[in-house]
């Protein structure tokens, strides 16, 4: 109790925080998909916070042109698995966290599977593929979802699939259809500012403390969008969209017949 009390002593200290949020958030589950730009920070600000569980899944392997915003990795790490590397790195900053690594590409399956295990999912993926099925199966399976995406010098943040005001919005109400081909451009076509994930990985990482915790207010039915040309944020009100409902999947088999592959090429 005494090693706990001196890890998280600057959050025990504060104000409407304290001993109950810091042992609510040791006994946590948030299961992050994605270990690239946005997904080093969310996890480092996470374990050193004191999740009690941490998932981690990426299947790729760390490359040179991931360096200049994945800063979990080192040069001596190119060419290693991103989880096995990240697991080390966080258990080497906090061997009080359980990490619990995913070493395959993100699927309808796994989603079914591991969701209910956790408490909060966080989206840090960098295709609409991937976006639309993590979405879809937080809706089925009511999970809060925090998502962050980046592109060239501007971020966006939402949290999904908590109620405020008697509603709770998720990503097809804001796109209820995905891009057409070669519509948006992804990081390797279009580029990102090295420090743009940063950014938004520590806001992403916020919001699942202060879900977990129940401190402060979260970014629920709201978009935040972050341009580091100029500093500025604007913070937009969501409604629901009926468009969205037709889209959608509505029960877990339709869910597991999708093909999102072909939907977002």
């Amino acid at each position: 109790m005494k090693e706990f009390i001196l890890r998280y002593q600057r959050q025990i200290t504060l104000e409407g925080f304290g001993m109950e949020a810091q042992e609510k958030l040791s006994k946590a589950k948030v299961l992050v998909i994605g270990a690239g730009g946005l997904g080093c920070p969310v996890l480092q600000y996470l374990a050193a916070a004191g999740i009690g569980y941490l998932g981690v899944a990426d299947d790729d392997t760390i490359q040179f042109s991931n360096l200049n915003r994945q800063i979990l990795f080192g040069q001596e790490d190119i060419g290693q698995y991103k989880v096995d590397i990240a697991a080390a790195k966080l258990n080497a900053l906090n061997d009080r966290v359980k990490i619990i690594t995913y070493q395959e590409r993100w699927n309808q399956q796994m989603c079914i599977e591991h969701f209910p295990n956790y408490d909060i999912i966080v989206d840090a993926t960098d295709n609409f593929a991937s976006r639309y099925m993590i979405n879809d199966a937080c809706v089925l399976l009511d999970k809060p979802l925090v998502f962050g995406a980046v592109s060239k010098y501007e971020g966006q943040l939402a949290v999904f699939n908590v109620v405020s005001n008697d509603i709770a919005v998720n990503y097809r109400d804001i796109f209820p259809t995905p891009p057409k081909n070669d519509e948006v451009l992804n990081c390797a076509e279009g580029g990102v500012l090295g420090v743009l994930p940063g950014t938004i990985g520590v806001m992403q990482a916020t919001e699942v403390i202060k879900l977990i915790t129940g401190v402060g207010a979260p970014l629920a039915n709201q978009m935040l969008t972050y341009n580091a040309l100029n500093n500025q944020y604007i913070t937009i009100q969501l409604i629901k969209n009926s468009e969205a409902i037709k889209t959608s999947p509505t029960t877990l088999d339709i869910f597991m017949q999708t093909n999102y592959a072909h939907l977002c090429s």
